[in-house]
């Protein structure tokens, strides 16, 4: 038996190192669906094509008209350059054409632009580095793949950092420990760049994580492993930043600095009668309260916020016709710290997701209502709304 659970752990080990190499940190998800050209003795290239296309209802139009509208809309439109230069060495690079014809707008090819661009050096799985724009390594779901999710979509805006929101430049060490049972990593990064920070300095990250079931041993994480694995996960980061506001703008007074942190819980575990999956998390963002002094106009609103998500899922254990059925539900709460309190809001919704070949082909039905603790008088988009979305995901 031993001689068995040394060989489990080899091929654990194993598994991990290749699943870093070739699915290059899992940061921009799993599905592996398009061509390889393969060059030299090691090396090889691989690229797909993936989009989300939404149409989505809302019960109001504009900040400053309440009637309602209907968008066709592309929410995500990629393509994928991905490989190994060598055992060691892996890049990647995702070329995004974001939200095409949304709000009846027409996008030129000037929309196009790279929305990771990295390096990644795969020492040893204890040890591996990233260099160059990629993930921010702050909360869980921004870590989530955005073509795996569990729910239509993220949260929209608590779960980006103030900063950055999704991605920065910079570099990260991180690694699996314990036969991947832990991974930490650390993030040094630009941070908040602009005219208005008090000083230049670099922002630091880190995370760990701990899996009590079977290992979540890539960079990036899944929304849903639909029932393939036995994951319980539990999660923690901390962000800093020195000087990157001033409290009193104008006088270049009292500066503030940046710091945030967050908790995390994933579980999924398949049964005979389905997979349930539980995912929640609570964080809260600090720059010492300056936006209700006299920051600068560019600091976010985000910059002083706490709020959490608790996310649920279920997978029948059979098809449906020719795909599986996954029924969701989400809810959220956002509060702001703002002096005008009006931003601060609960979000609940549910759908399904409906795979027809995994999550290269499936399609979502969302229905979600944002409800304000303090509706504005003036801005409508400020004001109580529903919406309904129903998405198309391709991967190829």
């Amino acid at each position: 038996m031993a001689e068995n659970m040394n060989g489990s752990k080899r091929a654990l080990r194993l598994t991990s190192m290749l699943g870093g190499g070739l699915a290059l940190l899992g940061i921009a998800g799993t599905a592996w669906a398009g061509p390889t050209i393969t060059y030299g003795e090691q090396g090889f290239l691989t690229f797909n094509y993936a989009a989300q296309f939404w149409g989505q209802y809302q019960t109001f139009t504009s900040n400053t008209d309440d009637g309602s509208q209907f968008d066709f809309f592309l929410r995500r439109n990629r393509l994928t350059f991905k490989g190994q230069f060598s055992d060691y060495v892996g890049y990647y690079a995702q070329l995004e054409a974001t939200t095409d014809g949304r709000d009846d707008t027409v996008t030129t090819g000037e929309s196009v632009y790279y929305r990771d661009a990295y390096v990644t050096l795969d020492y040893s799985d204890p040890v591996r580095f990233i260099a160059g724009k990629f993930k921010q390594t702050f909360t869980r779901e921004n870590l989530e793949a955005c073509l795996e999710p569990l729910t239509l979509d993220r949260a929209e805006t608590m779960v980006y950092t103030p900063f950055g929101r999704s991605r920065d430049t910079g570099v990260a060490m991180w690694g699996n420990l314990a036969d991947a049972m832990l991974q930490y990593r650390v993030m040094v990064a630009d941070g908040r760049e602009s005219d208005a920070v008090v000083e230049d300095a670099p922002r630091v990250t880190g995370r760990v994580h701990l899996s009590l079931l079977d290992p979540e041993y890539q960079y990036g994480y899944r929304g849903t492993y639909l029932g393939t694995q036995r994951v319980l996960t539990i999660g923690g980061s901390y962000d800093y930043q020195a000087d990157v506001a001033y409290a009193d703008f104008p006088n270049e007074q009292d500066a503030q600095d940046y710091s945030a942190w967050t908790a995390d819980l994933f579980f999924e575990y398949p049964f005979s009668w389905g997979t349930p999956t539980l995912s929640g998390a609570y964080m809260e963002y600090d720059v010492g309260d300056a936006i209700n002094e006299s920051p600068d106009p560019e600091l976010p609103i985000t910059s002083q916020l706490e709020g959490y998500y608790a996310k649920a899922g279920y997978l029948l254990p059979g098809k449906v016709g020719p795909g599986r059925l996954q029924f969701f539900g989400r809810y959220e709460d956002s509060q702001y710290n703002h002096d005008s309190e009006l931003y601060d809001q609960t979000w609940a919704g549910g759908g399904f997701n409906y795979y027809i070949d995994g999550q290269n082909l499936k399609v979502t039905l969302e229905y979600a209502s944002i409800d304000f603790d303090e509706e504005s008088q003036t801005v409508v988009s400020l004001q109580d709304y529903e919406q309904a979305t129903l998405g198309l995901q391709l991967i190829f």
